[in-house]
């Protein structure tokens, strides 16, 4: 079986390629990212159609995408044009090359927009309302693939993710910043924990039990289905510095930090994981403490390489 992965070279794209792996120790894994020895600018029509009529890849993954919401408000042209037109261009790349190829698409729990407690858990029929640029790529994207899949006939099965967590993630996101920031206090490099907005309620689910799902999806999704992919469980960010404090021995002093604060905040975003179980049989299988754990020695790690004295070693 071959696979052909856009962002292979991301947090996500790493992880994938080790279960499909695990899972085919002879599946042929064809990584595409915009750096290293597979670079390829996923806005050039032409050279992702070259690579997909080449490699006929019978599944490919689409993680190839600028994923931070909180940059999407600082460059919203970019996150808009990346996450929509390269998806774009592989779809168009599928339909002319490779029209047998299943596209898995993976979008976001975003696209959800702006919903209250009522409304929880939230599942595939809630109506979609998004309020970031990235919310609204995302659901572009989405709907691009329904076109191809209603217009051209291709198999496409699409996700919306809710937020990943596990070690190796930059500090963009939420869990990794505040565990970097714990691991810098423990290392004696900061005195206080900058923070943004910490009582929003956040889905968070470990990596590994992400691409878990999404091999399940390949393997069984339904065409032209959407799926959440999620825990089901929320917590809020003052319960994951409560967690982190308990794994650090560490309660540091909190500071508001306006940089951290986005024009417009979901109070509450917890999702079903309803549909995703009764299609593939998928549940998660690790606890979120543990991510956090993991996450949390991830960052220790990364201090101690940097500690002074450790030069040269």
């Amino acid at each position: 079986m071959k696979y052909l992965i856009t962002g292979a070279r991301g947090f996500v794209g790493g992880y994938l390629a080790a279960e499909i792996r695990r899972r085919d120790p002879s599946a042929k894994i064809i990584a595409v990212d915009r750096t290293g020895d597979s670079g390829l600018d996923l806005l050039d029509l032409e050279a992702v159609a070259s690579v997909v009529a080449r490699e006929q890849p019978e599944h490919l993954i689409h993680l190839a995408s600028l994923s931070s919401v909180g940059a999407s408000w600082q460059d919203p042209v970019a996150s808009f044009t990346n996450n929509t037109n390269i998806f774009l261009n592989v779809l168009e790349a599928v339909r002319r090359g490779s029209a047998k190829t299943r596209v898995l698409s993976v979008g976001s729990s975003e696209e959800y927009g702006i919903v209250t407690a009522a409304d929880l858990p939230l599942n595939e029929e809630r109506r979609l309302a998004p309020v970031s640029p990235y919310a609204v790529a995302r659901v572009a994207q989405e709907h691009l693939g329904d076109v191809y899949v209603r217009g051209f006939g291709l198999d496409i099965v699409a996700t919306r993710s809710f937020n990943h967590v596990g070690p190796g993630q930059t500090d963009q996101f939420v869990i990794s910043a505040l565990a970097k920031q714990f691991a810098e206090l423990a290392a004696g490099k900061r005195d206080h924990l900058d923070v943004g907005t910490t009582t929003v309620v956040r889905d968070f689910l470990d990596v590994r039990d992400v691409v878990n799902a999404y091999c399940e999806l390949l393997a069984r999704g339904t065409r032209g289905e959407v799926y959440n992919v999620c825990s089901g469980r929320g917590l809020s960010i003052d319960d994951v510095i409560g967690l982190l404090s308990t794994i650090s021995g560490l309660s540091p002093k909190r500071v508001t930090d306006p940089a951290r604060l986005r024009p417009v905040e979901n109070a509450f975003v917890i999702g079903s994981n309803a549909k995703l179980r009764a299609a593939v049989g998928w549940a998660p299988s690790i606890a979120l403490e543990t991510s956090l754990r993991d996450v949390y020695d991830y960052w220790r790690a990364r201090e101690a390489l940097t500690s002074p004295g450790r030069e040269g070693s």
